[in-house]
């Protein structure tokens, strides 16, 4: 401390960081909370609240006082002490242990005053903290009877866990089954409906016609659990997202709108990191030409957001390990730098979004994609489709004719998404084909095939 920034911090007074007292007196322990629990700050010893140096006798006596008063909250907190003039000033750091407390309760630093906490507001600071963790609660209401043997046992082979000992060993053993029952990690993972514990546990996908978010063509709202929820939303995305060829000599090369390890790995993060206290659903969005993905919840307020993408901070622990374990999570802490890294060779532009209470995930398409756009596009969909069937077609039914011609599997979804219609616009056009006697399905939906014909 030299003379300069003294006068300087004399002059502007108390604020976030700066408290003046004349003396130690009852108040100093909820101004080291107050510090600790927001982002640290420095309390000046012998100055009053009309910022007048009074000073005061600095003995070894004084310091130890501090110190252990310091001592005495919960967690501890430690101090600095310097001197300057006849005034002590005691340095506090932002804490590593929030909430901290002292006899009189919780406080924070909001601006030039320390303000108590309530409950709420205490259990709201350490939600954001990471010290109370939802998927490690346990669900007070769950019945077993609701418990999902199909999702256990499919997630068991995910992760190649051999069945062979009873459930509740092997719940135990994954941590989501506790002498308090069944955690809220279990019931995200292995429910029938977890929705109805869980309000927070559905994901919405919608597909826009356009960039606006104005037409839809087509939304799904799912309550399939972590995995089931996963697996939904990358496939809805994979039959939306178009691929564009180049074809030299005896070789294809392909140029994705999107890649699918970027938008896999973003689906991922953010139903695995979101905020399930928060109401509000993760969405996955399909525009025209960018991919935008959402989840209640911001950055944890203690993350340190100059590593963001470069360590691993996760909001559900649990939720993580369990999903690490099968192959829908490599690693944890790698999602970020995986979507940066293919999005990058894939040549598109991606966006990280941290807002104070969600986190979006924004991809533009690629600009290998655009630029192959026209030509593509001119080749797939010729302007007059030749009539060659015994009766009148419309342009929506030989468009989907010219689209089966070419791939005799491919699905209602994609028809949609090529042609840009609503999914009930081809629906209706495929059952007006079959009417005619031109088109017929064979086999499943899944797994079936189209067959012309006319």
């Amino acid at each position: 401390m030299n003379k300069e920034e003294f006068e300087i911090i004399l002059r502007e007074g108390e604020g976030q960081f700066i408290e003046f007292k004349e003396s130690l007196d009852s108040r100093f322990a909820k101004e080291l909370v107050a510090f600790s629990n927001s982002s640290g700050g420095r309390i000046f010893l012998g100055i009053n609240d009309k910022k007048e140096v009074k000073g005061i006798k600095i003995t070894n006596e004084l310091k130890s006082k501090i110190v252990d008063i310091a001592r005495n909250c919960d967690p501890s907190i430690i101090v600095g002490l310097e001197e300057f003039d006849r005034v002590l000033i005691v340095g506090i750091k932002e804490g590593k242990s929030k909430p901290y407390q002292c006899s009189e309760g919780f406080f924070m630093r909001i601006g030039p005053n320390s303000q108590k906490l309530s409950r709420n507001q205490i259990l709201e600071f350490s939600i954001k903290e990471g010290k109370i963790r939802f998927d490690e609660q346990p669900c007070d209401n769950f019945d077993f009877k609701d418990f999902d043997d199909l999702k256990f046992d499919y997630f068991l082979k995910l992760a190649k866990i051999t069945n062979n000992l009873p459930k509740e060993e092997i719940l135990e053993s994954l941590k989501v089954l506790t002498e308090k029952g069944m955690t809220n990690a279990g019931v995200l993972f292995f429910a029938k409906e977890p929705n109805k514990y869980i309000p927070s546990s559905r994901i919405r996908c919608v597909h826009f016609k356009d960039n606006e978010r104005v037409e839809i063509l087509d939304k799904k709202e799912v309550d399939l659990g972590i995995i089931g929820n996963i697996e939904f939303a990358v496939s809805y995305l994979k039959e939306r997202v178009p691929v564009r060829f180049e074809i030299k000599e005896i070789r294809r090369k392909e140029f994705p709108q999107f890649p699918e390890e970027a938008y896999r790995e973003a689906i991922v993060n953010a139903i695995i990191h979101r905020d399930y206290f928060e109401n509000g659903e993760v969405a996955i969005e399909k525009l025209k030409s960018n991919i935008v993905i959402n989840n209640p919840g911001g950055l944890l307020s203690s993350f340190p957001k100059e590593q963001f993408g470069k360590i691993s901070y996760p909001r559900n622990r649990l939720l993580a390990d369990l999903l690490s374990r099968t192959q829908l999570m490599e690693r944890v802490g790698t999602g970020i730098r995986r979507i940066k890294s293919a999005c990058e060779l894939n040549n598109n532009k991606v966006e990280f979004i941290p807002k104070e209470s969600y986190f979006f995930v924004e991809i533009e398409e690629s600009k290998d994609f655009k630029d192959k756009a026209e030509k593509s596009t001119s080749e797939k969909y010729p302007e007059k489709y030749p009539e060659k069937y015994p009766v009148k077609l419309n342009a929506t039914q030989q468009k989907i004719l010219a689209l089966i011609d070419k791939d005799s599997s491919i699905s209602r979804e994609a028809i949609a998404n090529k042609l840009d219609l609503s999914l009930e616009a081809i629906k209706k056009n495929i059952s007006k084909l079959k009417q005619k006697g031109i088109l017929k399905r064979v086999g499943p939906d899944k797994g079936g095939y189209w067959e012309v014909l006319g």
